[in-house]
């Protein structure tokens, strides 16, 4: 059985050293959230997740959900651990204090999520999607739909959902069929079918408050026709409280290669109540607000479940005795040496730390910025801070899914056959980590996203605010005799961005299929950079720290070494990524469809 282990130490670094996150406390409603405070909240955290979460997973695996009569059951011990993190006060962690949340940064949201992705990503769909429902409606939904939905919400009584997709449209949400029908009281009667709605049933709480995107009877064709709706499970007696079912059915749910205790339902809406939030055929606004949130919350899915098996990967291969080492032998006393003495399970050990131990820094950067966004009272910088998370939201998204799967399969490598066998749990790992490349908008789009809109928006403003700040750190480390090494791998590889940046935008202006074709290459070489300029800092901290470090000698050591198996043996890739960008879109179009 696999085991987990909260990386504290690790997150403690980056938000004392790397990050500054005592910044944030000068924000507004932030002065008691120390770093302390933040750390308490966090050990917290890692023992809900290591001591509930993580034991429930394995199993809630196996088990699965269940249906009957369009009724869901959940694995056995869901329901207890869901009860405990509500009490906990876990739901309302960064919610609004105004509806009963306790308002922390979200920064440290982010750290959390990552906790309970990997000890238990199943579980974590179902308040997951309830803070995606819960942010929607914040920032679009009038006051007395606030008023109503979203304490319950907040504490986590409630669940909430995100109903986009149908049969015929999935990515192209133009092409939806659900209707939206006015009634005479101000409410509308929402009649489709959704599909791929995960947590759209379930025995965890009391009520489900799906968000629901529908068309009124005189809207526009297209996304511009679109209207969101808040369609409960069941409708509220006068006091508030659940009462009678609302024509929202479960059909059936889906059978799937991974997080099967989340169960991914089909919905029947058959003239149920819904209520309008925000404005008519403005509906994508709000759905945006929900699926950007929704999509750095499985940039840290990937995360985490690098974490986890990363984690038991080292174990094993301290543990498993296989060969001797090339070098001579290493254990004299025993029949053969432990793999972990083998560079090629080294190598793919180092590629998971780095890339774990970087994307855990970059999310947390990324997290501060949300929060300067949403609570510095100077507007440009508010609209800075947004300008950077709209850049880094795709890169999250995309880069962090894609590396969460290919590390995850590099760990199940190391235990050989034993990894694809279910006992040692790393199977469950690389087939949970397989759908967050999917879902929330599928990779493929995430890369069109970046090229297609963030680059060109507002002639390039957004990549200021990663550009600018990186080319002035590596103009003063290169100059560094002891971080030139870090620095000079790094602002080569920044070089070759640059020069892919303009070359996309060029092209693109005459022949739109050059940026299609580049896109994923370029997000992959942009997720590099980013994760080489978050390594650079942290290289720079733990060589100012290690001449004067006790304790923590060990820790800043192995920073350093992972920081220089990163600019060295996995940032070079930018260099091939670039040169398939240059070859230009004709290699990849010249085919004629007749010819596939």
């Amino acid at each position: 059985m696999p085991t987990y282990k909260a990386p504290l130490d690790d997150m403690k670094f980056v938000l004392n050293d790397v990050i500054d996150y005592s910044r944030l406390t000068s924000l507004p409603g932030y002065a008691d959230f120390d770093v302390d405070t933040a750390m308490s909240v966090l050990e917290g955290a890692a023992q809900f997740c290591e001591e509930v979460l993580h034991p429930i997973n394995q199993n809630g695996d196996a088990e699965g959900c269940h249906i009957d009569h369009g009724a869901v059951t959940t694995p056995s011990g869901f329901k207890s651990a869901y009860q405990k993190y509500v009490e906990s006060g876990w739901p309302a962690l960064s919610a609004d204090e105004a509806f009963g949340g306790q308002g922390f940064p979200q920064t440290l949201r982010f750290a959390v999520e990552e906790m309970i992705c990997a000890s238990n990503l199943s579980f974590g769909m179902f308040p997951g999607l309830s803070h995606g429902a819960y942010h929607a409606l914040l920032m679009h939904g009038a006051d007395d739909l606030k008023a109503t939905w979203l304490p319950k919400l907040v504490t986590g009584e409630w669940s909430g959902t995100m109903c986009l997709t149908e049969a015929q449209c999935g990515t192209d949400l133009g092409l939806l069929t659900t209707k939206a029908e006015p009634r005479s009281d101000g409410s509308h009667a929402i009649t489709g079918n959704k599909i791929f709605i995960s947590a759209g049933d379930h025995d965890l709480t009391d009520n489900i408050v799906h968000l629901v995107l529908a068309r009124l009877p005189d809207a526009p064709s297209g996304i511009k026709g679109i209207s969101l709706f808040i369609v409960p499970k069941f409708l509220l007696h006068a006091d508030g409280t659940p009462g009678a079912a609302n024509g929202v059915r479960c059909v059936s749910i889906e059978h799937k290669m991974g997080i099967k205790a989340s169960p991914t339902c089909v919905l029947a809406f058959e003239h149920s109540v819904g209520w309008l939030v925000g404005e008519t055929n403005k509906g994508m606004r709000g759905m945006f607000t929900m699926m950007n949130a929704a999509r750095l919350a499985v940039g840290m899915q990937g995360l985490g479940l690098s974490e986890v098996a990363y984690q038991n990967a080292v174990s094993y291969a301290k543990d498993r005795l296989q060969g001797r080492s090339l070098t001579g032998v290493k254990n004299p006393s025993g029949p053969a040496d432990p793999l972990i003495v083998h560079p090629d399970v080294r190598r793919s050990l180092m590629t998971i730390r780095a890339f774990n131990e970087g994307a855990r820094a970059l999310s947390l950067w990324v997290g501060t910025h949300i929060d300067m966004h949403e609570k510095h009272p100077d507007p440009a910088v508010r609209k800075d801070a947004d300008d950077f998370v709209a850049l880094m939201t795709p890169i999250v998204k995309a880069y962090f899914t894609d590396m969460g799967f290919e590390c995850t399969n590099m760990a199940l490598q190391i235990y050989g056959g034993h990894g694809y066998i279910r006992e040692y749990g790393m199977e469950q790992f690389v087939r949970d980590a397989r759908i967050a490349q999917i879902y929330e908008g599928a990779n493929g789009i995430q890369a069109l996203d970046l090229v297609g809109r963030k680059l060109p928006a507002e002639g390039g403003r957004l990549l200021r605010f990663f550009f600018h700040p990186l080319s002035e750190r590596l103009q003063r480390t290169v100059q560094d005799p002891q971080l030139k090494e870090f620095a000079e791998p790094l602002a080569k590889s920044f070089a070759r961005l640059q020069q892919a940046t303009q070359f996309i935008v060029m092209k693109a202006m005459s022949n739109p299929d050059e940026a299609g074709a580049a896109s994923t290459d370029y997000l992959r070489m942009f997720g590099l950079v980013a994760l080489g300029d978050m390594w650079l800092r942290m290289a720079e901290v733990s060589l100012a720290k290690l001449p004067t470090a006790t304790g923590d000698r060990s820790f800043h050591d192995a920073k350093i070494k992972t920081a220089r198996f990163f600019m060295t043996k996995m940032l070079p890739e930018v260099h091939g990524l670039f040169a398939r960008i240059m070859a230009g879109a004709g290699p990849v179009m010249a085919l004629e469809a007749e010819g596939f």
